[in-house]
């Protein structure tokens, strides 16, 4: 009888954890570019390095993301990234934490596409901002993808541009997120 109860309890806890692990959806190949049009230079880097997590049963997001492997057109650009602006040694990642609003009305337990507005905290450069922005989910048998286009503030997360550049570098820059969510388990 015991051994029958262990076998029970055992079952009941692996079927818990397949249940947990299939409403979750993740990708560690996410991609997030940003775009600065300004009137000396425009500057674009792209990071095919994302992580980040999709809960489908409670709507909540969550992305990480390592500075230093945003890819620009030339080394020095990406040296004034890191060292000079984003100070990657000192704030290595920027985050977002958030949940997709009216969630109630996405179900993306089954294929389709839907319109979502996602709201949470973006944190860059050491400081943290709520932010509300728009993009598209769809389902396709096991995959989700998650596309968004959007822009933010410099000033915002407190990243210092320098006089002498400042003609090089916009006030606003556009960003684009794209993730191509799996379950972590099948």
């Amino acid at each position: 009888m015991k051994f029958i109860f262990s076998i029970f309890i055992i079952l009941l806890f692996s079927s818990a954890n397949v249940t947990y692990c299939q409403k979750m959806f993740f990708t560690h190949q996410g991609f997030i570019s940003f775009y600065s049009k300004a009137p000396l230079e425009d500057i674009e880097a792209k990071n095919n390095n994302v992580s980040s997590v999709l809960n489908i049963e409670t709507g909540e997001i969550k992305f990480k993301v390592m500075n230093h492997r945003f890819i620009f057109p030339n080394a020095t650009m990406q040296e004034h990234f890191n060292e000079n602006y984003m100070e990657t040694e000192k704030y290595p990642t920027a985050d977002f934490s958030g949940r997709i609003m009216d969630f109630a009305n996405v179900n993306l337990q089954k294929d389709g596409t839907f319109n979502v507005t996602i709201t949470g905290d973006l944190t860059i450069h050491g400081k943290t901002q709520k932010v509300t922005h728009k993009g598209v989910l769809v389902r396709s048998g096991e995959s989700i993808t998650a596309d968004a286009k959007f822009k933010i503030k410099v000033a915002d997360y407190d990243i210092k541009i320098p006089t002498l550049v400042v003609k090089n570098i916009a006030e606003e820059v556009d960003v684009t997120v794209k993730m191509n969510y799996k379950p972590t388990m099948k």
